[in-house]
C-alpha cells in the first residue's frame, strides 16, 4: 500500500478525504503509532475527534489499528483537540486527535502526543516509514507468529473533569457578558457551558457542531470569519467576543467596537500577567508575531524568544527553555504556568477574561495594547511541494541593505527599525504565508512593496488578496 507522502506534515498528518486520508491510512497509522507507544513503554493511548463528517469512521479505524498494535485505547469521543490533550495529560501520556483543524471541510488528519510530547518532524516521517513497511507483502501465514496481544477500548467522558479543572483555576473579578462564535466547530459543544460556569452571560453563535460549516469557516485568523461576531457585539450589550477554530485549540478576540485583537497582541497581555508571577521567564513566540511583542515582554521582565511556527515546534521549544508561556500569530496560545503547556482556545479565553475582568472597560484595555499597521496572514496559493522550494530560492535572493536584518529560522523574515516583512511556507496547506507590518502606514506600504518585489523575483505568478487594517 502506498501512502501519499504529502499528508505527513511538519507537525501533524493532514490531507483530503478520501483521496489521501481514509480508513486504510487511519488503521495503518494506528498500528504504527501503537508500535511506537509500546517501544516507549506506553500502554494506553487516548483518542478523540472533532466534528468533521469523516471523523467517526477515521477514529474507528484508528482505534482498530492501535489495538492491533498492542495498546489499550481510551475513547474520549467527540471533543476539542485541547480536551484530547487534557486526557493525554491526566488519564495517560499519549493521545491522537482526529482533526482537520481549520482546513476546508473535506480535509481531516491527526495530531499526536507520544509519551507526553507532541511529535513532529522526523518522528512523523518515521511513522510514515513504519506504515509503508507494515503494508509490504507479509510472510506466509503459517510462519508468522503473533508478537502482540490486541488492546482493549474503553469509553471515557472527559468533559466534566476538564471543565472543573478550568473553573477551579480561573477566577473572574466580575461577571462579564460575552459572545462566543464557534463557527459550527467542536468547541460549540463545550465552550459556552464552561464560560457560563466561570460566571459569564453568554450569547452563542453557531454552537451546533456541523462538519459542513454552513455559516462561515471556523478560522478566526481570517477577518472575514469574524463578521458575525462583530455584528453580534454591535447589536447586543455584550462587551467582548470570543471565536474558536474548528478543533478548538485557537482563539480569536474581538472588542466591543469591532477591533480584532490579534494573538500577538493578546500575548502582550498574557506575558505581563504570567511574568508577574514568573519573573525572568522566557516567552516563546513565532516568526509571524508583531515587532512590538519582544519589547513588551522585555519591559515586563521576561526574555523574548522568536521561534518557528507550528504548535508542536513551539511546545518543544518551550520545554527546552522551561518557558511558562508561548504563542503563535495564528491563535495557538500555550500556558505552562497554571496549565499543562498545550494550546487551548477555551483556556486561553478564560485566562484573558480573568485579566480584563479586573478592568471596568475590557475593550479599552485591549485596544490600548501597543499596535502597528499590519496585514493579517496573506496566502499565496502554490502547487503541492512548491512553497518550500520558493522559500529556499528567497533565502538565496534576499539582499536588503542595513539597517535591515534577515532571519531565516522559518522562511524569510526581514526586520527594519520601523516594521517587518515575512514570507514562509505553510506546513499544513500548499500556500506561502505572508505578513507585513509597519509602524506607520508609509512604512507598511514600503515594506510590503519591497517584500513583494523579492517574492516576484523568484515567483513571478504570485497572487493574493491584500487586506491591511
Amino acid at each position: 500500500m502506498l501512502f501519499n507522502a504529502s499528508i505527513f506534515k511538519a507537525y501533524d498528518i493532514r490531507g483530503v478525504v478520501p483521496s489521501t486520508i481514509n480508513e486504510d491510512v487511519a488503521f495503518a497509522l494506528g498500528k504504527a503509532f501503537g508500535a511506537a507507544a509500546v517501544a516507549a513503554n506506553e500502554k494506553t493511548v487516548a483518542v478523540g475527534r472533532d466534528g468533521r463528517l469523516s471523523g467517526p469512521a477515521l477514529a474507528a479505524a484508528l482505534m482498530r489499528g492501535l489495538t492491533a498494535g498492542g495498546v489499550d485505547v481510551i475513547d474520549v469521543g467527540m471533543v476539542t483537540t485541547p480536551m484530547l490533550y487534557f486526557a493525554a495529560s491526566t488519564l495517560c501520556n499519549s493521545g491522537i486527535q482526529v482533526t482537520g483543524s481549520h482546513n476546508p471541510k473535506d480535509y481531516n488528519g491527526f495530531k499526536m502526543v507520544l509519551a507526553g510530547r507532541a511529535i513532529y518532524g522526523d518522528e512523523i516521517q518515521a511513522l510514515h516509514q513504519a506504515m509503508v513497511a507494515d503494508a509490504a507483502p507479509a510472510q506466509p501465514a503459517a510462519v508468522v507468529k503473533p508478537l502482540v496481544t490486541d488492546g482493549k477500548v474503553a469509553q471515557h467522558d472527559i468533559c466534566a473533569s476538564y471543565t472543573q479543572r478550568i473553573v477551579g483555576d480561573v477566577k473572574l473579578a466580575r461577571p462579564m457578558k460575552i459572545v462566543i462564535d464557534s463557527g459550527n466547530g467542536i468547541a460549540g459543544a463545550s465552550a459556552p457551558a464552561i464560560f457560563r460556569a466561570l460566571g459569564c452571560e453568554v450569547t452563542e453563535l453557531f454552537s451546533d457542531v456541523d462538519g459542513n460549516f454552513p455559516n462561515h469557516h471556523p478560522d478566526p485568523s481570517k477577518p472575514e470569519n469574524l463578521r458575525d461576531l462583530i455584528n453580534a457585539l454591535t447589536t447586543t450589550d455584550a462587551e467582548l467576543g470570543l471565536a474558536f477554530d474548528g478543533d478548538g485549540d485557537r482563539l480569536g478576540i474581538v472588542t466591543k467596537d469591532g477591533h480584532n485583537i490579534y494573538p500577538d497582541r493578546q500575548m502582550m497581555l498574557f506575558a505581563r500577567d504570567v511574568l508577574s508571577r514568573v519573573p525572568g521567564g522566557t516567552i516563546v513566540y513565532d516568526v509571524k508575531c508583531s515587532q512590538r511583542l519582544a519589547p513588551e515582554i522585555a519591559a515586563a521582565g521576561g526574555v523574548p524568544l522568536m521561534y518557528k511556527t507550528g504548535h508542536s515546534l513551539i511546545k518543544a521549544k518551550m520545554k527546552e527553555v522551561n518557558s511558562p508561556l508561548g504563542g503563535e500569530m495564528s491563535g495557538h496560545i500555550f500556558f505552562k504556568e497554571r496549565w499543562y503547556g498545550f494550546d487551548d482556545g477555551t483556556y486561553a479565553g478564560a485566562r484573558l477574561l480573568e485579566i480584563v475582568s479586573r478592568s471596568a472597560d475590557a475593550s479599552a484595555l485591549l485596544n490600548a495594547l501597543p499596535t502597528s499597521f499590519s496585514t493579517p496572514e496573506l496566502n499565496v496559493p502554490c502547487k503541492e511541494g512548491e512553497p518550500h522550494a520558493v522559500v529556499e530560492a528567497l533565502k538565496k535572493a534576499v539582499d536588503f541593505a542595513s539597517p535591515a536584518t534577515v532571519n531565516t529560522i522559518d522562511g524569510v523574515r526581514v526586520d527594519w527599525p520601523d516594521g517587518f516583512g515575512l514570507i514562509r511556507a505553510s506546513n499544513t496547506t500548499p500556500v506561502l504565508v505572508l505578513r507585513f507590518e509597519g509602524h506607520t502606514p508609509a512604512a507598511l506600504k514600503r515594506i510590503e512593496a519591497d517584500m513583494l518585489a523579492l517574492l516576484h523575483s523568484v515567483k513571478p505568478d504570485a497572487r493574493f488578496a491584500a487586506a491591511a487594517h
